[in-house]
């Protein structure tokens, strides 16, 4: 149950294909987008760990999080998930944080 009773309910990874650039001019594509806004610990980093798993290898998830704890634990996490942060950008009241998925992931 969630934060005053409410619970949140849950959302797979959705499929999306839009171009990024990175702060470094680097374009990607983002082919998966988690929305944990309002959620938080241990749930952003849960559905974040599923739609690694769930991801081809190459492909660029997006996280949206406005937790800071979440937001601050997702970059820690990759190496042990078999991807890589690319960057967390801060736009308006949350995050968005880019993870590649690499081969061999452990998840």
């Amino acid at each position: 149950m969630a934060l005053f009773g409410f619970k949140k309910p849950a959302a797979p990874a959705s499929a999306v294909s839009r171009q990024v650039t990175l702060s470094d001019g680097l374009p990607i594509v983002v082919a998966r987008h988690v929305d944990c806004l309002g959620d938080s610990c241990p749930r952003p980093q849960l559905m974040t760990q599923k739609a690694v798993r769930e991801a081809a290898v190459g492909e660029v998830i997006e996280v949206d999080v406005d937790n800071p704890t979440s937001m601050e634990a997702l970059p820690s996490m990759c190496p042990g998930l078999g991807a890589t942060h690319l960057e967390t950008l801060k736009v308006d009241r949350y995050w968005q944080v880019f993870i590649r998925k690499d081969g061999g992931a452990r998840s």
